[in-house]
């Protein structure tokens, strides 16, 4: 497939976000990527087949279903990912040190080039498993082109978080989008929804998932 501007398609998948339109919870640190949110965001996910062939969530043959339908689709025919500094790491400012490799350990699930965006652009980092990580101060349109020279004809990814997510539809760059409505409520101070967000003219493969189940309001401990 290509997209409306003839290249490749852009796509989003399996970004969740709580009812209130939080990617990530309060209190993030290199312990807990999600902050006060815990797991609960990707509840839905984690016991797919997916999930559970990547190895971070146990190792169990995982489910099937309308959750591994589209968890599936995360890694099929995408040859980059274009992530925010925060997905990467949480720090701030000027990077200490070149120590942090990111929450996934030395052999990354992504398997393909990627690009962090970032102020304080750093050397290229080499992983296992075929992931390259570059450090780019870009806009969106200037990183979508980056990451085209990277993907080899493939799709890219954007993951996330909702501060990079609302860019690129800003930018009117994404193709396909699939958020996860997990029903929660974080209440924290910015969420995804929060803005102005432009009409996007090209066509949108959109696929929003409700997860049915009582809401819960998650508190800091």
């Amino acid at each position: 497939m290509t997209s409306t501007d003839g290249g490749s398609l852009v796509r989003v998948h399996n970004f969740s976000v709580s009812l209130d339109g939080f990617g990530v919870g309060e209190g993030q640190t290199l312990d807990e990527p999600f902050g006060h949110a815990g797991s609960r965001l990707l509840d839905w996910a984690l016991p797919t087949r997916t999930f559970q062939r990547m190895g971070f969530h146990g190792q169990g043959p995982g489910t099937v279903g309308v959750d591994e339908a589209f968890a599936g689709q995360w890694g099929t025919h995408v040859g980059v990912e274009i992530m925010g500094r925060n997905k990467f790491g949480p720090q701030r400012g000027p990077w200490a040190d070149h120590e942090w490799k990111g929450w996934w350990g030395d052999n990354p699930p992504f398997h393909t080039p990627c690009i962090v965006l970032t102020h304080h652009v750093r050397p290229p980092l080499t992983m296992e498993g075929g992931t390259v990580i570059h450090f780019l101060n870009a806009d969106p349109a200037t990183a979508l082109a980056r990451a085209r020279d990277l993907a080899g004809g493939l799709d890219v990814r954007i993951g996330g978080g909702t501060s990079t997510i609302r860019e690129f539809l800003r930018a009117d760059l994404i193709d396909e989008l699939h958020i996860v409505v997990v029903p929660i409520i974080l209440g924290r101070e910015k969420s995804q929804d929060e803005g102005a967000v432009a009409a996007v003219s090209a066509p949108l493969n959109l696929a929003v998932f409700a997860l049915v189940s009582p809401i819960q309001r998650v508190t800091m401990s």
